[in-house]
């Protein structure tokens, strides 16, 4: 088991744990992410996103939104709780060299997969313009973090609580459209966000790079469920991604899938009795 070694709640819905995890924080790379299940008789299996790691004390952090049953029960551990099963690390690495100037966008939760991206980006020696977006100033997250890595933050909401009143598309096509444009685009967030986001840099030929938050069960592309087509090729999540070619992913077929299971979702999410299941 994988003993939680510090819990906090970034926003209403969102929180950060990190955890005991050896072997998976000395072989991590940015990208890359474990699947958690919390009961191995029972639970199911989630994909996580690894946010950091620290190979010097043997753990990995993971930050995650309060949505479905098991993310819900997760978020009512605390440090010295376990979870039973943590696989991983799953996924192919990012591609990370020195492209010269990246835009890297997050929404909402996706900001937390992006922020190793962003470190080793930084790393690299790229100049890194940042635009993270949420619906409220609440929702913000890791805007410290970031900004001490970005030689720019653009910090927007949709309802202008704060930072610019905008959708990240909007700085995003003004970054584009600025001589010289950037030499990649990084966009994670929600399926939606990413398409309008892959929309927005196609006109001006701006290499982007989307990472996907497919249907998944257990990471070793044998059960299919995270099948998403890529150029008109059928790709699995778990093995070939999670990140893709944004101007070739048919997100209109991912949107889909990804609603394939919504009934049972909100069934599951009603019947969630968290002191039931954890004790």
């Amino acid at each position: 088991m994988n003993r939680i070694l510090a819990w906090e709640q970034l926003s209403q819905q969102v929180f950060r744990i990190r955890i005991e995890a050896p072997l998976i924080a000395e072989e991590r790379q940015p990208g890359q992410f474990v699947i958690l299940q919390l009961d191995t008789s029972y639970g199911e299996r989630i994909p996580l996103t690894i946010a950091d790691a620290d190979p010097h004390m043997g753990s990995i952090t993971l930050i995650f939104q309060a949505v479905g049953r098991t993310t819900r029960i997760l978020s009512s551990y605390r440090a010295g709780d376990r979870i039973e099963n943590v696989l991983g690390p799953l996924g192919q690495p990012t591609h990370i060299q020195n492209f010269g100037s990246v835009v890297a966008v997050g929404g909402g939760i996706g900001v937390a997969p992006l922020y190793p991206i962003v470190q080793a980006l930084k790393g690299a020696g790229n100049h890194l313009t940042v635009i993270i977006g949420a619906r409220t100033r609440d929702l913000v997250i890791l805007e410290k973090e970031m900004r001490a890595l970005a030689d720019e933050l653009i910090v927007c909401t949709d309802d202008g609580s704060y930072g610019r009143k905008a959708l990240v598309t909007a700085p995003l096509k003004e970054l584009c459209t600025t001589l010289p444009g950037p030499d990649l685009a990084v966009a994670i967030g929600p399926p939606i966000m990413m398409k309008y986001c892959a929309e927005t840099t196609r006109p001006y030929h701006v290499p982007t790079v989307v990472s996907l938050n497919t249907i998944m069960v257990d990471g070793t592309g044998m059960c299919g469920g995270c099948r998403v087509t890529v150029g008109n090729q059928t790709r699995f999540v778990c093995v070939d991604g999670p990140e893709f070619d944004g101007h070739q992913v048919d997100f209109d077929n991912m949107l889909k899938r990804l609603d394939a299971y919504r009934e049972q979702e909100q069934s599951a999410q009603r019947n969630c009795r968290i002191e039931e299941v954890r004790r």
